[in-house]
């Protein structure tokens, strides 16, 4: 095969995937839908704060740039939640030295594109929007947004890592019979907020930590950023009595956050403005398959499986997309129709139960994190895991600081335990004995 690769979608995975198919020798061209963020204004309010955690380093590591991110990531350690009544509670996400690092999505990006062009056989390509792709003979043609001039490229692979409204995903669902394909919208949208930072660049809230402030049906969150400020986001309702749709004036808006979120207004000084001016978005889950196609076409990413942001695992699962590519292809050889083959067979199952999972810890974090027996049981959890390491890993620790345990695998295992604490949540004196031998002989027994 010559080696010569296009990837439409110069993203997070893309440009991460660039990286790793030129250090194997390939010839990669990106093309890019948006011009180049590096040298554009960026449009406020879309880019939620992304947590970094163990899979995506390890696709960071996997081509030697894991210390470059470090550098525009501050770790978290646990979940700082913030009650309507101003008390607040610490919950660490697992041991002492367990961390996820904060990111802004727009400063990773950009990072990673340095990275990728500093690979001599990387070439990014901006303002070009994927028109159309012919799978037989492998073409793909682009409209260059400013010129409108029609570019058509022809190479050996093509990978869609083009996000969760991928042109080349479409493209293969018009050109392939029984192509399956699901999309999800939660019924809540969110919308970007900012605490600035205090004087002389100080955080106004704890700085190691996800801040979160859960209300039942909403919640808003807040992650630190290097200069002492906090990416705020406010999840939503579109409809209903507390909801988007009955925020239109700025009276309504300012009441509302003055009875939710107390503590939070006196550090968003610029609420109003941020609030009108800021896009409200939606939240989709995508799901399909195939992923690949003719041996030479694959779904990467977010086209392949875009997930909603309450697992904080979008960006690493399609990082990990890129080394379980990278693994097969030492596997077979580059025997590219091997590689295809199971990459979709390794990666469908596990990006399905992360999307699953997402959904249910947004339930967890506007619902849960407040719930006094929901936090008892997470203690008991800990208690047991700690005393009995081999027997009981908590699912956050499996899903998010143990890489080597597929997504599917701690999907499968976490309803196994959440069975077995079902059972001893519903003892009625439970909060009097959690912490007994009694408590713990009962776990172990259905074990």
């Amino acid at each position: 095969m010559n080696k010569n690769v296009t990837i439409v979608g110069a993203g997070l995975v893309g440009s991460l995937l660039s990286i790793y198919l030129a250090k194997k020798g390939y010839t990669v061209n990106i093309f890019e839908r948006r011009p180049d963020m590096r040298k554009t204004t960026m449009s406020a309010g879309k880019s939620i704060n992304l947590a970094l955690s163990d899979r995506g380093w390890r696709g960071l590591e996997g081509v030697g740039i894991a210390d470059e991110i470090r550098k525009i990531g501050i770790p978290m350690y646990g979940r700082f939640i913030h009650n309507r009544d101003g008390s607040t509670a610490y919950q660490p996400y697992g041991r002492d030295d367990q961390a996820n690092y904060s990111v802004s999505r727009a400063d990773i990006n950009m990072k990673l594109m340095d990275l990728a062009e500093q690979q001599p056989n990387v070439k990014i390509h901006f303002n070009e929007r994927c028109t159309n792709i012919d799978k037989q003979k492998l073409n793909a043609s682009f409209e260059n947004h400013e010129s409108k001039k029609i570019t058509e490229t022809k190479s050996d692979l093509l990978f869609g890592s083009d996000g969760a409204f991928s042109a080349v995903r479409l493209n293969m669902q018009l050109q392939n019979d029984r192509f399956e394909y699901n999309q999800h919208y939660i019924d809540c949208g969110y919308k970007e907020l900012i605490i600035p930072p205090g004087e002389n660049g100080t955080f106004l809230l704890e700085k190691n930590a996800l801040h979160i402030f859960p209300r039942g049906s909403f919640m808003m969150i807040a992650l630190p950023n290097p200069d002492g400020n906090f990416t705020c986001t406010l999840f939503l309702p579109f409809e209903g009595e507390k909801s988007f749709a009955t925020l239109k004036t700025k009276e309504q808006v300012k009441k509302f956050f003055d009875e939710e979120f107390p503590t939070a207004v006196p550090l968003m000084p610029t609420l109003l403005e941020d609030f009108f001016n800021n896009p409200t978005s939606s939240l989709v889950t995508v799901k399909c398959f195939p992923w690949t196609f003719d041996e030479k076409i694959a779904l990467i990413g977010d086209a392949a499986h875009a997930i909603v942001p309450f697992y904080g695992q979008g960006m690493n699962c399609g990082f990990e997309d890129c080394v379980v590519l990278n693994n097969l292809i030492e596997k077979h050889n580059e025997n590219w129709s091997a590689i295809m083959k199971e990459y979709q067979e390794l990666r469908k199952p596990d990006a399905d139960a992360i999307a699953d999972l997402a959904i249910s810890n947004f339930i967890e974090m506007r619902d849960k994190t407040a719930d006094p027996i929901f936090l008892l049981q997470k203690k008991i959890e800990a208690k047991f895991s700690k005393k009995y390491p081999d027997k009981w890993i908590p699912l956050y620790s499996m899903v998010t600081y143990m890489p080597e345990i597929r997504y599917s695998k701690a999907l499968s295992e976490g309803t196994k335990q959440q069975a077995i604490m079902d059972k001893i949540m519903s003892r009625a004196d439970i909060e009097n004995v959690w912490d007994s031998a009694e408590i713990e002989n009962e776990i172990l027994k259905h074990l």
